[in-house]
């Protein structure tokens, strides 16, 4: 993936800002306020009623300037929940039972929005919270297969539907949804390899199963990216990880020789854990601080359901500005052409 690179990394959050002790009372959690606060959560984001996971997907792409998506050959559309992969309406399914309203795909509605007629669309919605890591991969390798594409949009979007917990393997979550542009012209950061864990047979494992699985498994995933790239842990300038546990890292880092001090994940607190979404809005904090340098290389990697943990490794160029981060950008609902339909 010499060739590629990505940037222009911005996102949306869900409308309504809670503390994690307000969710509590609610009913929202599994764990107590006090647990998820030690753990270093204290804030999260859920949609309004009415917001829907494509109403997330169009504010976020609407913050793109003009041109990264002049051009765009495709769009990858990531989703982590399935239902979010479809903007039918549930009630008219049941009415009529056609089948049609169950594929009333947010990707296509998105390519005629931005009025991005040239463009093919590719849904991806079986790799849970690695999906966006995942989408930067597939129009890689998009990329690679057609010789005359230039450009690929890669965007994710989730939000949990109304009466869920917003709790997930001891994380709390927040809606929200986040995009990147794939090229082949030089821009803030080479891609220098891609890299998937799958493992089926833990589809079913339970919350303590799942994070006991963790360690090992992004041990291997941090190794395993390593090699492919032909790089050391030294040669990691940052860590960039989802939003989890705070001391996680403490000891991972310990694992995988990468110190505590490169791991960069400051939205934990007032973020959580945005499903797909996290390596986009720490990464754009991580450029925003001005601490990156031309040349730096950051490891981006996530878990999630499936069971799914995936990576990628950039290196920064600094040969483009990013915009700024969508951080508390509105959902807007002017944008969509869905007027009478709903989420199913």
């Amino acid at each position: 993936m010499t060739d590629v690179y990505v940037d222009n990394f911005v996102y949306a959050l869900g409308e309504r800002k809670l503390h994690v002790t307000e969710s509590e009372a609610q009913g929202l959690l599994l764990s107590s306020a006090a647990d998820l606060m030690a753990a270093g959560f204290e804030w999260h984001h859920r949609c309004e009623p009415d917001t829907t996971a494509y109403d997330l997907a169009v504010t976020t792409a609407n913050q793109l300037v003009r041109g990264p998506l002049d051009g765009v050959d495709a769009i990858v559309y990531a989703t982590c929940l399935p239902h979010n992969a479809n903007v039918g309406s549930a009630e008219e399914w049941r009415r009529t039972r056609d089948v049609k309203h169950l594929m009333d795909f947010p990707a296509s509605r998105l390519q005629a929005d931005l009025g991005l007629d040239g463009s093919v669309v590719i849904g991806l919605n079986q790799q849970a919270c690695t999906a966006m890591l995942g989408s930067v991969r597939v129009a890689g390798a998009l990329l690679g297969a057609e010789p005359d594409w230039q450009r690929v949009l890669c965007l994710t979007a989730d939000r949990f539907p109304d009466g869920a917990r917003y709790e997930q393997s001891y994380n709390l979550i927040s809606d929200g949804a986040a995009a990147c542009v794939v090229s082949r012209q030089p821009a803030a950061f080479r891609v220098l390899t891609a890299h998937q864990i799958t493992n089926g047979g833990l589809s079913d494992a339970s919350d303590d199963e799942t994070v006991g699985s963790y360690f090992s498994y992004v041990a291997r995933l941090v190794r395993e990216t390593l090699d492919r790239a032909h790089l050391a842990p030294g040669d990691v300038d940052w860590v960039v990880p989802q939003n989890t546990h705070r001391k996680t890292w403490d000891i991972l880092s310990r694992i995988v020789g990468i110190g505590a001090e490169r791991v960069w994940m400051p939205s934990l607190p007032d973020a959580g854990h945005v499903i797909s979404a996290d390596n986009v809005v720490n990464l754009a904090s991580l450029v925003e601080s001005g601490r990156l340098r031309r040349g730096q290389r950051v490891l981006l990697l996530m878990a999630g359901f499936g069971l799914n943990w995936q990576s990628l490794i950039l290196e920064a160029t600094g040969d483009a500005a990013m915009p700024a981060s969508g951080r508390g950008s509105q959902p807007d609902h002017g944008a969509r052409e869905l007027a009478e339909r709903s989420v199913t």
